[in-house]
């Protein structure tokens, strides 16, 4: 049986909701997602985490994340999660600047992808995945990236089911 990994990237604090509506958020969507995701399909929950402290103002923190993208900043991890033993991983993260965190291209650039499966999802506000599928398989060599699933980060909290029935169905 394929081991299955759920490996993702969520910043809680503030967000932006409809309407540009500041909120604060004690867990992040994609760690809401994350967690629906394994309560479907089993397999270890890995939260990626990074050194870095980000700004707590988002409109502040979001050009921080822009600053990162275009110098090729790739904030350093608290644990680097050994994925070997994985067949399957499905790989969360917010959609930051049309694409993933530089967080998240830290961890893929570290791993071996050989032989993988990699399923993302992705939470953002209305944008999905932009231009992070073809990031994903840049930087992940030898996996079989799927073409994954967008979910509003506003509406995770919302959506269990739906998530967890999509979740069930990669498996098929």
């Amino acid at each position: 049986m394929d081991k299955i990994a759920v490996i993702y990237y969520s910043l809680k604090g503030e967000t932006i909701a409809p309407g540009m509506k500041i909120v604060n958020l004690e867990k992040g969507h994609t760690a809401v997602a994350a967690e629906f995701v394994q309560k479907a399909v089993g397999g270890e929950l890995i939260e990626l985490d990074t050194i870095k402290t980000y700004l707590k103002d988002h409109m502040k923190m979001i050009y921080e994340a822009k600053e990162e993208l275009e110098n090729g900043i790739r904030p350093e991890l608290k644990k680097y999660p050994d994925i070997r033993e994985y067949h399957i991983i499905f790989l969360g993260f917010p959609n930051w600047w049309n694409t993933l965190p530089m967080s998240v291209v830290e961890f893929l650039k570290h791993c071996q992808w050989q032989g993988k499966k990699i399923i993302p999802f992705v939470t953002s506000g209305g944008s999905g995945f932009g231009r992070s599928l073809e990031d994903i398989k840049k930087y992940c060599p030898g996996a079989e990236v799927s073409e994954g699933r967008a979910f509003l980060g506003h509406l995770v909290e919302t959506s269990e089911a739906e998530i967890e029935e999509w979740a069930k169905q990669c498996l098929k």
